[in-house]
């Protein structure tokens, strides 16, 4: 019974990680440029972009630690999920912003580019871990 629990809070919270990230990154992000002014869509992605990389965190580490018993495959790519999304959130974010702020367009879409590829890795590696969890 411990194991059906288990294997079905894993395979839910690796669920809402793949959805939470594809809706933030394809839904949420692109919306707010299209719906509001440049300067306002800018400042609302610089405020809910440290929210949304604890949410990853979390519940990556979470599903992580969920799915361990089994599939340590999996709880592995969800902890990679969740480390490598801290050098994201805390060096890469911070340098996208100043190279915003200063005007340095190449350096800005290199940091993002590499920001947008971190973020595409995380939602493959999150929905090969639901197909996984779920067979």
């Amino acid at each position: 019974m411990l194991d059906l629990v288990l294997s079905g809070a894993a395979l839910l919270t690796t669920a809402l990680l793949f959805g939470g990230m594809l809706l933030f990154a394809a839904g949420f992000a692109a919306f707010a440029f299209k719906a509001l002014p440049l300067p306002d869509a800018r400042a609302l992605i610089r405020k809910a972009f440290p929210p949304f990389y604890l949410f990853v965190m979390l519940t990556a580490g979470a599903a992580a630690l969920l799915s361990w018993p089994r599939d340590p495959l999996s709880a592995l790519g969800l902890a990679s999920i969740a480390l490598t999304t801290v050098p994201a959130r805390q060096l890469l974010m911070p340098a996208i912003n100043r190279a915003t702020d200063l005007g340095l367009k190449a350096r800005f879409a290199r940091l993002h580019g590499l920001s947008v590829l971190i973020t595409l890795v995380h939602i493959v590696v999150a929905a090969v871990i639901v197909l996984r969890l779920a067979r």
